[in-house]
């Protein structure tokens, strides 16, 4: 089973700038492509950090352009002032579930994308995130079906499989209960499960396991 990764959802035509971008130029990019943040690139495109609207905004106050030394603090005029450093980021092969858990732990509404030397390659959002939970429910289905079939060996027929928005419900018979704590982790790790309500039995009771009608929680974050 493939596990959706950051390359299948990423965009890689990326809005950035440069450490010497003015900062109004910055404010003007966030408001025209309607954008949470920009990377800020250095010369070999390695990201030194990101602005975000947060650091736009946190800089946007009273200020003065006039020489140091009047008293009051000058305002920022480059993104490099700006930007928040070092930027969060991630790989293209790392796993969409695990970028999903990074950005909601760091607090971020976007992931610069990386190479192994730290170049940028690409962009993933909040919203292409979402995206892995819009797969249709009849997809779901057809790959929980696959999963009973191919890895938990269970015959065909044994266990139905309902899916309704992503929720799937397991009934029917698996030959050994110990059979069920697997097969629930590998159901709930399926892109597009949200949650997994099992009304499986057993034929076997050689081991305890979760009772059934338990219900888990499959969000990424």
């Amino acid at each position: 089973m493939k596990s959706l990764k950051v390359a299948d959802l990423m965009t890689d035509e990326v809005v950035s700038a440069a450490p010497g971008t003015a900062f109004k130029d910055v404010a003007k990019l966030l408001a025209q492509y309607d954008i949470s943040g920009v990377p800020v690139l250095d010369d070999e495109d390695r990201v030194a950090g990101v602005v975000s609207q947060t650091d736009v905004l946190a800089h946007a106050g009273p200020g003065s352009d006039a020489p140091p030394g009047d008293g009051t603090p000058a305002r920022p005029t480059t993104a490099g002032e700006v930007m928040s450093a070092p930027a969060v980021t991630v790989s293209a092969d790392t796993t969409a579930a695990d970028a999903a858990r990074l950005m909601t732990r760091r607090g971020v509404e976007r992931l610069p994308v990386v190479d192994e030397e730290d170049r940028l390659v690409g962009i993933i959002t909040r919203r292409d995130l979402l995206r892995m939970f819009l797969r249709p429910d009849s997809e779901i289905r057809r790959r929980v079906q696959e999963v009973l079939r191919d890895v938990a060996g269970v015959p065909a027929g044994d266990v139905e499989v309902h899916v309704v928005d992503g929720i799937v419900t397991l009934e029917g018979l698996v030959p050994r209960r110990s059979q069920l704590p697997a097969l629930l982790g590998l159901v709930e790790r399926l892109d597009g499960v949200v949650a997994v309500a099992s009304r499986v039995t057993a034929r076997t009771e050689d081991a305890a396991s979760d009772p059934a009608g338990h219900v888990r929680d499959a969000m990424p974050w």
